[in-house]
């Protein structure tokens, strides 16, 4: 099994120092625990890939200590970018932006552009400081599988790696992605919806274009726009359906058993009282305790032993999309 660490000043220094030898360390940030790997060493990143199985056209995000860190990868920095940083940063907001060529294509997967974020949990700022370096650092999970949000989760995805670091900062507080947003064309793009809802980047920008798309592998032809665009990502190994609350009848009777994943008063509604196992993202109907919530939810579900996990769509609004998103990626 990988070790788990404490991030004592101890832990956290020798931490840094493996990610600078060219060492993977996965650490807590607010949104999901990161496979972190020293983004300007090839050998290192390649070391990410190989142990998630994640295919070589899913580009990384690179984490950074500050603002200025992340001007000094990419090749411009427009006014927008730095409207952004100083509203978002640190926080669960990726600026995509023109790269320079010290960043390996093996990051961008070939593309011209470079993702960066400025993590805001303490643990994630403290190691970023003491390794003096960017860290590319996608979800540190097997590739296309639930997004781990405590280090357990790490440990248990990742469990083949024994020589693996985890530091463990506690479960994530946001709980899902960051949001990624592309600056590299005229206007805004949202390209994945995540943890900062589009309505709070709309108050800085005005109306955002969300460019979510959905991408089956074997429609590619050269690297993705940023990462979360496959049509199928985030699965349990149970299969999962997303429906409406008024299709649940239907979906309990074609399995022997159904677990139900849904929000707010759906659990109590007469069409969940059969269903052999049920989690609730927010008995009172908050997004942002949902949002906290899925992934764990997803692992419950998946271990309980069912044939089907049927998800109940949220309001379209706020985070609700983002889960939503997340919800038929998973769904595929």
């Amino acid at each position: 099994m990988p070790v788990v660490l404490l991030p004592t000043p101890d832990n956290l220094q020798r931490a840094a120092e493996r990610l600078r030898a060219g060492g993977l360390v996965a650490f807590a940030t607010e949104t999901v625990y990161g496979l972190g790997a020293h983004a300007l060493d090839p050998g290192a990143v390649a070391g990410i890939f190989e142990l998630k199985g994640r295919p070589l056209f899913d580009p990384l995000i690179v984490h950074v200590s500050s603002t200025d860190r992340a001007r000094e990868l990419s090749a411009a920095w427009p006014d927008v970018a730095e409207c952004l940083a100083t509203r978002f940063w640190p926080g669960p907001l990726t600026l995509v932006l023109p790269r320079r060529e010290v960043v390996p294509d093996l990051v961008t997967a070939g593309l011209p552009n470079v993702a960066l974020r400025w993590p805001a949990h303490p643990v994630a700022q403290q190691l970023l400081l003491l390794a003096d370096c960017p860290v590319a650092a996608p979800s540190a999970n097997r590739f296309a599988s639930i997004s781990p949000t405590s280090a357990a989760d790490v440990a248990a995805e990742l469990q083949h790696d024994p020589d693996l670091w985890i530091l463990d900062g506690g479960p994530c507080t946001h709980g899902l992605e960051s949001t990624v947003i592309s600056l590299v064309s005229d206007r805004p793009i949202v390209l994945r919806l995540g943890s900062l809802a589009v309505e709070d980047l709309e108050q800085e920008l005005g109306p955002l274009t969300v460019a979510n798309r959905s991408v089956k592998e074997s429609e590619l032809q050269s690297g993705l726009a940023s990462p979360g665009h496959l049509s199928r990502h985030y699965s349990p190994r149970t299969p999962l359906r997303l429906m409406q609350a008024g299709d649940l009848d239907a979906a309990r009777e074609r399995q022997q058993r159904v677990g139900l994943l849904c929000f707010g008063a759906q659990a109590n509604s007469s069409s969940a009282e059969d269903f052999a196992v049920i989690e609730n993202l927010s008995a009172k109907g908050d997004t942002r305790e949902a949002a906290t919530r899925l992934y764990a939810a997803l692992r419950l579900l998946d271990q309980a032993g069912l044939d089907l996990i049927v998800a109940v769509e949220l309001p379209p609004q706020g985070l609700g999309r983002a889960i939503n998103d997340r919800l038929r990626r998973a769904s595929h």
